[in-house]
């Protein structure tokens, strides 16, 4: 009986606190109101997962300084970004999104700049290898997945080599992404010498369980010359041509020239700085101009970049003429999202939304699936392709402007993750990623609204059930 009522009595200390943090601090009423009824009505076990999963820990070196009282402005985003002043000479097609770029980005849109689009890890992985093993300065990687197969032990191998000709090497792996693989790489690089840090490693001693906030940048930077960005991790299961192996997946890599590649180098210091607390900004000149793009680095992530990026798809959209593209593996976007793609069909602009027709995550699709009569009955073109499953994170405006990087079209990568996006105004890039759409299209299946009515009751209410975890998947 003392036993029963010791539990009431922390329960009845800890379940007001907690729902009082998540009444302050939630911006979505949804989320808010969930955190509190769990809170109240799970005695003690309410309370221990919204403080292991609904409290954001996450906050930049420099937020760190800013005296805080019991306010929610850390959950809303503090930071506003300046407006960047943009080019005298930018195409008036293009100033309408770049200035909404220039409001949400903290880096400026640099011209200059050359990117090549590699598919694939056939086609990404020997220039990235070619890259650190030329290093003469500094080599900063970044990945979410580091996979300890053949492929990540020849990027360990590179990186070794880099390190012992002393070259400033630095790898920042992500703590949960660590685990895809066994033995974990961050054993074989401290092995070998080269500097690794975990990004909010998981630990039971003492408690560190962080599902969520997890570093889902692709990145790496070579002497301020030479980055790669994209959505590929780094392993074997990107190699789609080799037969003895199962289906790879498919995705796509950029390799960019220019002074673009000083804003991906700071970016990866800021987070080598927030993972690590070494404050060291060790970079080279900015890139003398060496193409005719126009880049612009956008970060997203559950600190004072939170929700730029879901703003910047909706102005996206909403500024499309003639065409969208967008080929995404995971698409479980915000009602304001839904509602710019529905308005802009509605509008007259053709949508073509790229889909994988056999998910890595079934769960994910079927979710998906009770969700896509709301673009379907507005005219949205929804096409699935076939296996391999596609990675590949994509969105082309009218030819002109493309978006790429690391994130989804859903709650993890536009709430929960620290995501990577790199803005191209170039209409050769555009034109070049529409036409890997549109084959890709060509070769799939197009999803109609009969065939998402025509599903039978079981397979509806499951996929019905999944979307229900839709904030959380």
């Amino acid at each position: 009986m003392a036993e029963q009522w010791l539990v009431v009595f922390v329960h009845g200390v800890l379940a007001p606190v907690t729902a009082l943090h998540a009444l302050l601090y939630k911006r979505d009423p949804r989320a808010a109101f969930g955190w509190i009824a769990v809170c109240i009505l799970l005695p003690l076990g309410g309370p221990v997962l919204y403080v292991l999963f609904g409290i954001n820990r996450v906050r930049s070196r420099a937020a760190r300084q800013i005296p805080r009282t019991f306010s929610p402005g850390f959950e809303r985003g503090d930071a506003v970004a300046q407006p960047h002043p943009l080019p005298d000479d930018l195409s008036p097609l293009f100033l309408p999104l770049a200035r909404v770029g220039a409001g949400l980005s903290r880096h400026q849109l640099l011209t200059g700049n050359r990117v090549e689009v590699l598919h694939n890890g056939e086609g990404a992985y020997p220039p990235m290898l070619a890259a650190i093993r030329g290093a003469t300065h500094r080599v900063y990687l970044s990945s979410y997945i580091f996979d300890s197969d053949t492929t990540g032990r020849a990027f360990v191998d590179a990186l070794a080599d880099a390190t012992a000709r002393g070259v400033d090497v630095r790898v920042l792996v992500d703590g949960m992404g660590e685990w895809y693989s066994w033995p974990r790489v961050r054993r074989l690089l401290a092995r070998r010498g080269v500097p690794v840090a975990r990004f909010m490693p998981i630990t039971l001693l003492p408690p560190s369980i962080h599902i969520n906030m997890r570093k889902h940048h692709k990145l790496l930077v070579v002497d301020t010359a030479v980055a790669f960005t994209g959505g590929m991790n780094l392993g074997d299961r990107h190699l789609v041509e080799d037969t003895r192996r199962h289906a790879g997946v498919a995705d796509v890599q950029f390799r960019l020239e220019g002074p673009s590649v000083a804003q991906l180098e700071d970016v990866f210091l800021q987070l080598w700085s927030l993972t690590t607390g070494d404050t060291r900004t060790v970079t080279g000149p900015v890139p003398e101009p060496c193409g005719e793009m126009r880049c612009r680095v956008i970060t997203d992530g559950p600190d004072e970049d939170l929700d730029r990026l879901t703003m910047l798809l909706v102005a996206a959209i909403s500024l499309a003429r003639e065409e969208l593209r967008i080929m995404t593996p995971y698409f479980l976007p915000p009602r304001e999202i839904i509602a710019a793609l529905q308005s802009a069909a509605i509008r007259g602009v053709v949508v073509t939304l790229v889909l994988p027709a056999k998910n890595n995550l079934p769960y994910m699709h079927w979710a998906t699936q009770n969700m896509l009569w709301e673009l379907l009955s507005r005219g949205v073109r929804v096409i699935y392709q076939p296996p391999p499953f596609v990675h590949s994170k994509l969105l082309v405006v009218d030819r002109h402007y493309s978006l790429v990087g690391s994130a989804n079209w859903d709650a993890r990568s536009l709430r929960l993750n620290f995501e990577l996006m790199v803005e191209i105004y170039d209409a050769s890039l555009a034109g070049e990623l529409s036409a890997h759409i549109d084959a890709a299209a060509a070769a799939g299946e197009t999803v109609t609204l009969a065939d998402v009515d025509g599903r039978s009751l079981p397979v509806r209410l499951r996929d019905s059930v999944c979307w229900l975890f839709t904030p959380y998947l």
